[in-house]
């Protein structure tokens, strides 16, 4: 039982990632509009609730980096290496707490809410230091703009979508994937 957990906690884990990779097209490939709704954060945080804290830093490490190798968008420096660090915080933090605390709504939303801060603190630390490293500079007004204000649409629909879908799918005769 606990292989064939694996295989669909791995099979799923490809279906985020292939989410992740095709979802920006929704925003028409307008880097403001995907800027804005962050389309690639959803199915990483729902991979870290779904699949555990491993497979979503992968899944957040990899599909920003495919994206940018592969389609040249997000471009990859500094842009799609900071988001590599912040999507693989969202799918470990989120992961981690969705197992560690009891499976109700309050705990999902405190675990979306805490990987969504720590994310977007890792996206700025990585600006931060990238940013540097080429001779640029991030300031704390870009980080907020970057982290928050910029991102509220996405923001808005990550606290109203991802805790909907959990608590839906998050149920051993849909999924059964729980240890």
């Amino acid at each position: 039982m606990k292989k064939q957990n694996s295989v669909k906690r791995m099979v799923l884990a490809a279906f985020f990632l292939a989410l992740a990779y095709v979802m920006p097209f929704l925003t028409g490939q307008i880097p403001e509009i995907g800027a804005r709704l962050c389309p690639m954060h959803i199915p990483v945080l729902l991979c870290g609730f779904f699949c555990g804290w491993g497979w979503g830093l992968a899944v957040g490490f990899i599909a920003p980096l495919l994206r940018s190798l592969t389609l040249g968008m997000p471009p990859l420096f500094p842009t799609a290496l900071c988001m590599a660090f912040e999507l693989s915080a969202y799918g470990t933090v989120s992961g981690w707490l969705h197992k560690k605390l009891p499976r109700k709504k309050l705990y999902i939303y405190f675990s979306l809410l805490i990987a969504m801060i720590i994310g977007r603190l890792v996206w700025g630390l990585a600006m931060f230091v990238f940013l540097g490293i080429s001779g640029g500079s991030f300031t704390f007004a870009a980080f907020i703009a970057g982290a928050f204000t910029n991102a509220i649409p996405g923001i808005i629909v990550q606290i109203i979508l991802i805790p909907i879908l959990v608590m839906i799918l998050d149920n051993p005769k849909i999924t059964n994937l729980r240890d």
